[in-house]
């Protein structure tokens, strides 16, 4: 089912809003997290397609309520998670899709930017990075925010990776969760801005 839905997403995205991915051969192959910027309820069904591997996604709890929904949505990838807790199962999953060398998709900002300006990260964002030592690779979402909005019905987008950054896993401080989660949100800044100087900077 995944790879049904990701053909047809693709030539959707493709034929219709003419998007742009750029630096997917940053991807490595075997477990990494993919951390991206997050304007739009698109983001996720763009950022999993732009890459040809399954990536897993984090979701709201209140997300699966609905019980079609939720079978439609694990089936695709995406695990329940509390929010505003620190949810044991939620990480044990996210560490051992990791382990078996699966692609973590997370958008650090831990909800969607009304404004379109990155934010803050959530507080621990890297502690799964540090935990599993994968790499972290940076990616920014362009335009997506402007979809059947605001006059822009089919607006170009893209999606930009960046280099990946190696993690270790030999220091897990506080201090050290804090200086990585800054130092990835701050290449997916500077992925915006490279490639759209107003989106960029942080709020």
């Amino acid at each position: 089912m995944y790879n049904l839905v990701h053909v047809i997403l693709r030539t959707f995205f493709s034929l219709v809003f003419r998007w742009k991915v750029i630096g997917a051969e940053n991807i490595p192959a075997g477990g990494v997290i993919i951390a991206a910027n997050h304007i739009s309820l698109w983001d996720p069904p763009v950022l999993g397609t732009a890459i040809p591997r399954k990536i897993h996604f984090m979701a709201k709890e209140e997300l699966f309520s609905n019980p079609i929904f939720s079978w439609l949505i694990t089936k695709l990838g995406a695990f329940p998670v509390r929010r505003g807790a620190a949810d044991r199962k939620a990480i044990r999953t996210a560490l051992t899709l990791l382990e078996n060398g699966s692609v973590l998709g997370i958008f650090p900002e831990g909800t969607r930017s009304k404004s379109g300006k990155l934010g803050a990260p959530e507080p621990g964002f890297a502690l799964l990075a540090i935990k599993s030592g994968v790499p972290v690779v940076p990616a920014a979402l362009i335009g997506t925010d402007k979809v059947f909005r605001d006059g822009h019905w089919l607006p170009e987008f893209k999606v930009v990776f960046g280099k990946p950054i190696i993690v270790s896993r030999d220091n897990n401080t506080q201090d050290t969760m804090e200086v990585m989660s800054m130092r990835i949100m701050t290449e997916i800044g500077l992925l915006l801005e490279a490639a759209n100087p107003s989106s960029g900077k942080q709020v």
